[in-house]
This record gives C-alpha cells, structure tokens and sequence, in this order.
C-alpha cells in the first residue's frame, strides 16, 4: 500500500504560503485516488434570505490553512491514515437550480464511483439533495444526521420545489433516507406553524434542539443519536446556522440560541465508529463573517467529519 501523501510541511512552508487546498493537502490529480476527498460545491442559488454562500469553499479552504495533522480528542493522524486529497469545486449552473442539482449529483456519483468518500463543503443546502442521491445509489436509503437551526422539511418556496428548505423533504419523498433512523439537531427560532412540526414528524424526523443540548448535555444526547442511527450507513449534513451568531455570524438565516462550536465538535466526535459514508458543510456566508469566525468553524468541522472517516475505514474503499 502507497504511503498516503500528507499536508504540505508548516516547519518548510508558511501556512500563509503555499497552495490553497483544504488543509494544505494535495489535489485529487496529484494523488490519483483518495479514499476521502474534500470537495467544494460553490452554489447558492437556492438561498431565501441572504446570498453569498457560493463562496463558502474558498473562504473554508483559506480558515483550514492552521488545521494540524494528528486529532488530539480522538486520538488519530486522519491523514496519515488514509489519503485524502482536495477535489476541487464542482462548477454549477448558477441561473438554473434543476440543472445544478443535476450537475451536482452527477460529479458526486462520479468522484465516488470507486470508494471515495466525500466531505463536500457548499455552497447553500439545496446541494444536500443531489449529494444524498449519489449517496444511496451506492449505499441505498441511509441513516441521517442534520445539524441545522431550521428543519428543512418544507414543501415549496415560491411553488420552487428545489430550495435550501426544502431538501430533506425531497430526499424522504424519493426513498433516499431510511427513515427509522433520521434526526435534526440543534433546531430552534420561530416557525410558520405547529403544522411543520407535525409534517416533520410525519416524514419520520426525530428532534434534538439545541436547547435539549444544553439541558441533557453532550453525552446524552451523543447516546439518543446513536440508538437511532444503530449501524446503519450515515449521511451527515451540517449547516454552519446550527451553531449560535456568536460562533457562526458569517451565515444566511442566522437563529438565536444556538449551538456553541465546542458542543457540536463535540457531538461530532462522540460518532467516532459511526459508518459515515458522506457528510456536508454548508451555508458558510464569508461576505458576513467576522475574522473568519465561521470559516474557521467549518474547516474544523469539516477536519472533524474527515477524522471519522479514518477512524472507521470503509472495506473496498
């Protein structure tokens, strides 16, 4: 087996200089093959309130320059582990929502046709769909995971049926998730009605809020997600709004009361054994970050779910 190429060395290399992949590692076409590639999706055409997170890729990319190789909290060198490269960004159909998701679904099938494991970094939520297709078409209806201050259960915006919404409910409607096994985490904020709680419920959907995270704590709520999710292949889906202003001003639709980064961190890892077969990061708004808050955040997210990777390899990837 060939020696996973690593980062670019620090004690050589600036971290202000040298190239600007995710964490400093390779590209996919410099390696060949990866069994994890970070994978930008620069798309935010389906965003309701406010725009920007097409440039989330570039600005997680420049947060993940200070990411280090060895993981301290579980205990594992994820790239030295396994090789993981950066894939690029997938180039999409800014005018036309129905042909990026298609353009989407395509490029995540493909980069995965032989074993690769995506983290794909957004890019607004609609991406989640096309992601979720390619994801159970190699691994049927999976378990799923979604850190998010909003449900994304609804029907329509507009009479749109692709938004970011919207993209939980199309992938229950199309047989994608197994539904014994589907949770939000850290919901809260206003709603337009009981009635989406009631809809919600009836697409199979269990709720953590946050505010059950702060009273429960993080271990408790670590063991509820696992006895959902048992051993099933999982699918994690975050967007950055899980997380409270404070920690993730740089957003679209920010909410109140939410998540800090060391709690969801620290979810994330309370899943090392989990069998992640892909996860996302999305919504990340440089345009209204702060210091790189957010991006910062999501790169260490987005470390964290590569790290889970590596922590449970997948046979024949």
């Amino acid at each position: 087996m060939t020696e996973p190429r690593g980062p670019v060395d620090s004690s050589r290399v600036p971290r202000f200089a040298g190239p600007a992949t995710f964490a400093r590692l390779p590209r996919l076409d410099e390696v060949g093959h990866a069994d994890v590639a970070v994978v930008g999706v620069p798309f935010d055409s389906g965003v309701s309130y406010r725009p920007g997170a097409r440039f989330g890729p570039s600005a997680v990319r420049e947060a993940s320059r200070l990411l280090r190789p060895y993981h301290p909290g579980l205990d594992i060198s994820p790239f030295a582990a396994q090789q993981v490269a950066d894939g690029g960004d997938v180039a999409c159909n800014p005018f036309a929502i129905d042909e990026a998701v298609a353009t989407i679904e395509e490029a995540a099938s493909g980069l995965g046709a032989d074993g690769t494991r995506l983290v794909t970094i957004g890019g607004d939520h609609t991406i989640a769909l096309p992601l979720l297709r390619a994801a159970a078409r190699r691994h049927g209806p999976v378990a799923l995971l979604h850190f998010d201050a909003h449900l994304d259960t609804w029907d329509t915006y507009f009479g749109a049926e692709y938004t970011h919404g919207t993209p939980f409910r199309r992938a229950v409607e199309e047989g994608l998730l197994d539904t014994e096994a589907v949770s939000h985490v850290g919901t809260r904020g206003p709603l337009y009605g009981k009635s989406d709680l009631d809809e919600d419920k009836r697409l199979g959907f269990g709720i953590v809020t946050s505010a059950d995270v702060m009273r429960r704590g993080v271990d408790e709520v670590v063991d509820a997600l696992r006895q959902r999710i048992g051993d099933r292949p999982l699918y994690v889906s975050i967007d950055i709004d899980v997380l409270d202003p404070a920690h993730a001003p740089g957003t679209g639709t920010p909410e109140a009361g939410g998540l800090t980064s060391r709690e969801l961190l620290e979810i994330l890892r309370g899943l090392a054994g989990a069998d992640l077969v892909g996860a996302d990061v999305v919504e990340v708004a440089p345009a209204y970050d702060h210091a790189e808050i957010t991006a910062v955040a999501a790169s260490h997210v987005a470390y964290d779910l590569v790290t889970l990777m590596a922590a449970r390899p997948r046979e024949g990837a």
